[in-house]
């Protein structure tokens, strides 16, 4: 079978396109002309280059007859809210058009628990929970609830498009770095002297990359599935690293106003005067309240594997020693 992937340069979709080629399918992915492709490098798959909204973006799609869809553009930076609809949302929507006209047999679109929301604090949420749209954080959050609107609109077309939910990724091949990352770096770096009291949804980013092809063969069309493992406090995940590492955590737990208030001045007021702000105000904001999931119904009905934490941490801290060279 042969299999449309894009982002494949992306975490994700790394981890993605390696499990495919490893299961014997034939792999096209599409990358920006301008696109980093040190995440593909040594790989045998065919690149084309090309846009999300490409208007001919369906000739690329040909003789494929699966579509994985995890390109997305990703920013906490408030300016960026044209980039992100544009990418995400008319991208989506380009994309999906393109793989009917491609005749392709089935989709399986990566969309996100950031689209999904948090519940009330303390709670865990499954898919049956959507917050308001004017209650998700940032522009980025709600790019990805319009996004995946975009795939339950091709649904009712009658297209078959099932959608997966990662919740945190961690493990090799994090590039950008993710957010998480970039955490992981910063201990490793011994740059992250306090922490605020926030908690997320963790899995391995490999379990996810098995996710998205489970829901390929055994995903309901329509259906979302969180793709997440284990729901953790950012307190133990630096005590993990910790473990792990032999260096010492942070202890000092950081008063929500500050960030907000650093992040505040950088974006408001310093990148105005031309400086790159260093804290995204939404990514503080969403601190404010811990991302907790249940990622039960992708266990019961795609067989989603539960790989120890430990492991992940461990990998992607190897892997951030190697590339980042700490």
């Amino acid at each position: 079978m042969k299999v449309f992937v894009t982002g494949s340069t992306g975490f994700i979709g790394a981890n993605l396109v390696r499990l495919l080629i490893k299961e014997g399918y034939r792999v096209k992915v599409l990358v920006r002309p301008d696109s980093n492709l040190t995440n593909l490098d040594g790989l045998n798959l065919e690149i084309v280059t090309g846009n999300l909204n490409d208007p001919d973006l369906y000739k690329l799609m040909g003789g494929c007859e699966v579509l994985f869809h995890l390109a997305a553009h990703y920013s906490l930076w408030q300016k960026d809210k044209e980039l992100l609809y544009r990418y995400n949302v008319l991208g989506t929507r380009n994309v999906l058009e393109a793989a009917r006209k491609a005749g392709i047999d089935r989709t399986v679109y990566t969309s996100s628990v950031a689209a999904i929301g948090v519940g009330k604090p303390g709670e865990v949420v499954d898919e049956t929970h959507q917050s308001a749209v004017r209650e998700l954080v940032g522009d980025y959050k709600k790019s990805k609830y319009w996004a995946e609107q975009e795939a339950h609109n091709a649904v009712k077309l009658g297209q078959d498009v099932v959608i997966v939910n990662p919740s945190t990724p961690i493990g090799p091949y994090d590039l950008k770095p993710t957010p998480t990352g970039d955490i992981i770096l910063r201990f490793l770096r011994r740059q992250m002297p306090a922490y605020v009291d926030t908690g997320l949804n963790l899995i391995d980013v490999r379990d996810v990359a098995r996710g998205h092809l489970l829901a390929l063969k055994q995903g309901k069309t329509g259906e979302r599935y969180i793709l997440g493992n284990q729901n953790m406090s950012l307190k133990d995940l630096l005590e993990e690293l910790a473990a792990i590492t032999g260096l010492a955590a942070p202890t000092v737990t950081l008063p929500l106003w500050i960030p907000l208030s650093v992040a505040w001045i950088d974006e408001q007021l310093l990148s105005n005067l031309g400086k790159t702000p260093s804290i995204p105000l939404d990514g503080v904001r969403m601190s404010k309240q811990a991302m907790y999931y249940s990622a039960a119904k992708a266990v019961k009905y795609l067989d989603l594997p539960q790989s120890p934490l430990k492991i992940a941490l461990q990998d992607a801290v190897n892997w951030f020693k190697i590339y980042f060279q700490v």
